[in-house]
């Protein structure tokens, strides 16, 4: 594996997780949404991330190139229902169907999110400094 294969699959990995990010912060702020354009509640979107193989991978070499997000999916739990028989959006029996996002459960993986883009910096960092040592060495 070169020196830019491993800067190559730290900045892919950098950029899924950030993507991760950015669908679990909006996740947590339509926690509350109870009705969307649709005139459903707001749904849960999950990131599916995927290997992301280059070229040369796919011409025999067993090293993958990286990570990507393969697809954002909707999460099809069902809707939590609220009783709230004074809100516009109540059914007959007084219930308002609301998201099906757990906050905390949004929290939780917004931190492991976190822990791997910080994980990838490390390792862009590693590399980089190795490469500046290298350099060092042959002057």
């Amino acid at each position: 594996m070169g020196f830019l294969s491993s800067i190559d699959i730290s900045g892919s990995a950098l950029t899924a997780q950030r993507l991760r990010m950015d669908v679990i912060s909006s996740n947590i702020a339509n926690a509350e949404t109870a009705e969307t354009e649709t005139g459903d509640p707001y749904r849960r979107r999950v990131c599916v991330l995927n290997e992301r193989k280059s070229f040369s991978s796919e011409l025999g070499s067993a090293m993958s190139a990286g990570v990507k997000v393969e697809r954002i999916v909707e999460d099809e739990s069902n809707f939590e229902l609220d009783y709230n028989p004074t809100s516009p959006l109540a059914d007959e029996n007084g219930y308002v169907r609301m998201p099906n996002v757990d906050e905390v459960e949004e929290l939780i993986d917004l931190v492991s999110a976190t822990r791997s883009y910080e994980a990838n910096i490390t390792a862009l960092n590693a590399t980089k400094n190795m490469s500046l040592k290298a350099l060092e060495i042959r002057s």
